[in-house]
């Protein structure tokens, strides 16, 4: 029997986004953002919803353009703070000693320590309740390359850090299952 929880933010996996944006003077910023995923494939587009309260909301209204930096595991200490204070009173590199770096694509920055970076101009914006939903289309994508064979991003090597919303926890990626578009054809 299946028990009600009532309407709740709850979906797993939820992904930790770094939300990379300059300030009207150039200042960097990043935030993490726990609301957001691929919303479309052609043209590949990354969603992320904010509150209007957020510094990186301004930045992204005024730009035009953000980053999705993906951190993995060993981030998580940086990518928790990133959400804990805001880029008007703190500056969040600086503090934790990562580099801002700067975008080829758009003029927003990224984390250059994390292991895979979306470079995103913003096609539409919709307003939700509290959030705004920001959806960027992907224009570049930056991997280290010790973490792709080829094109194709490992990812048991880039080890990105999982939010659970409902536990407010921070968890890795399990082992791999199958492949998609494939194990499902013993049905067939």
């Amino acid at each position: 029997m299946k028990k009600s929880l009532g309407a709740k933010t709850l979906v797993y996996p939820t992904p930790v986004f770094i939300v990379g944006t300059y300030n009207e003077e150039g200042k960097p910023n990043v935030m993490t953002a726990a609301w957001g995923g691929i919303c479309c494939s052609s043209p590949p587009c990354v969603s992320v919803a904010l509150r209007q309260a957020a510094h990186t909301y301004s930045n992204i209204v005024v730009k035009k353009c953000f980053t999705v930096s993906i951190p993995s595991e060993k981030n998580a200490r940086e990518a928790d703070y990133f959400g804990i204070v805001s880029g008007r009173n703190e500056d969040k590199f600086t503090i934790t000693g990562l580099t801002p770096a700067k975008s080829d694509f758009v003029d927003a920055p990224y984390v250059q320590e994390f292991p895979l970076n979306l470079e995103c101009k913003v096609i539409q914006s919709v307003e939700i309740g509290l959030h705004t939903q920001f959806i960027g289309e992907i224009v570049d994508v930056k991997i280290d390359a010790a973490l792709a064979e080829g094109d194709d991003p490992i990812i048991e090597k880039i080890k990105p850090l999982l939010y659970a919303p409902d536990s407010k926890n921070y968890y890795g990626v399990g082992e791999e299952i199958g492949r998609a578009f494939s194990i499902g054809k013993d049905f067939k």
